[in-house]
């Protein structure tokens, strides 16, 4: 498959970004030409010629999404825009390849397997769980299921080295367990079970490793940035308490990672992508 047979939906966001760079050749298109939310524009695009679509548009603010303006923008991104390709999909006979997220569950297990049945505790992973029922009616589909994204753009690596540059010692949650996904790691993935034509289905991604709290990964950055700063535990709802418009987290996001295992890709572990990331931010 050639680059140019691939199509990169949100090609300007952190996924989107690190798919650019594998796939160097890949079309894409900005709103003007193809605006995913309108179920027009997508059926007069143009598809002759792509394979593949690498669908790494998502609207992901999770308490925006609570209110009223945020509720209708995740619903027609994550839900309405995500039928509007399952059609150009079927139309065209085309591999759609989907992003998903451990918010589509309530967090109450651990480890998330594939099978788990949807649980969403917001509005955010409902229509992520929405979306990714759509994806899943189609023949050649490839759900990816992953969890505390880490790339190019805001993320919670950068905020926290942001914190530690100013000799903060801030406190964090440690009820929060899973593990981090570079996207490098997710873009890997992808390319895997593309080019080895891996059956179609959800797999769940992220780095390998020990599942931690956001507290301890808060302690491994600075440990690689050389802050000597105090990291204080706090519970999920003792930080968000009194705050309003917050919404519900889940608690457990490991993902089980046997199945794409099985497919023979060997995943990084999360510690050894987050030393080569945090030297890299401190490069610049």
């Amino acid at each position: 498959m050639n680059d140019s047979e691939i199509f990169i939906v949100g090609a300007n966001g952190q996924l989107g970004t690190a798919l650019k760079q594998q796939y160097p050749g890949a079309q894409s298109a900005d709103i003007a030409e193809l605006d995913i939310t309108k179920a027009e524009s997508v059926s007069n695009f143009d598809w002759s010629g792509i394979k593949v679509i690498l669908n790494a548009a998502a609207y992901t603010n999770v308490d925006g999404a609570e209110t009223a303006e945020g509720r209708v923008a995740a619903w027609n991104v994550n839900a309405s825009a995500v039928a509007n390709l399952v059609r150009a999909a079927l139309q065209h006979d085309l591999t759609l390849v989907h992003i998903s997220t451990d918010y589509v569950f309530d967090g109450t297990k651990m480890p998330h397997m594939e099978d788990e049945l949807f649980s969403p505790l917001g509005v955010y992973g409902q229509s992520k769980a929405a979306g990714d029922a759509v994806v899943s009616v189609l023949p050649k589909h490839y759900i990816l299921r992953t969890s505390w994204v880490i790339g190019e753009g805001d993320n919670f690596v950068r905020t926290m080295l942001g914190v530690g540059q100013k000799g903060i010692s801030p406190t964090v949650v440690a009820d929060q367990i899973g593990r981090l996904t570079f996207t490098t790691e997710l873009v890997k993935a992808i390319h895997h079970l593309l080019t080895n034509n891996a059956p179609h289905g959800t797999y769940n991604v992220s780095n390998d490793g020990a599942s931690v709290s956001w507290a301890e990964i808060t302690r491994s950055i600075f440990k690689e940035a050389g802050y000597d700063l105090t990291v204080t535990d706090t519970t999920t709802a003792d930080y968000f308490a009194g705050k309003q418009g917050i919404a519900p987290r889940p608690l457990e996001s490991t993902l089980d990672l046997s199945k794409i295992k099985s497919t023979g890709l060997v995943l990084n572990d999360w510690r050894q992508d987050l030393s080569d990331y945090v030297k890299k931010e401190l490069d610049k």
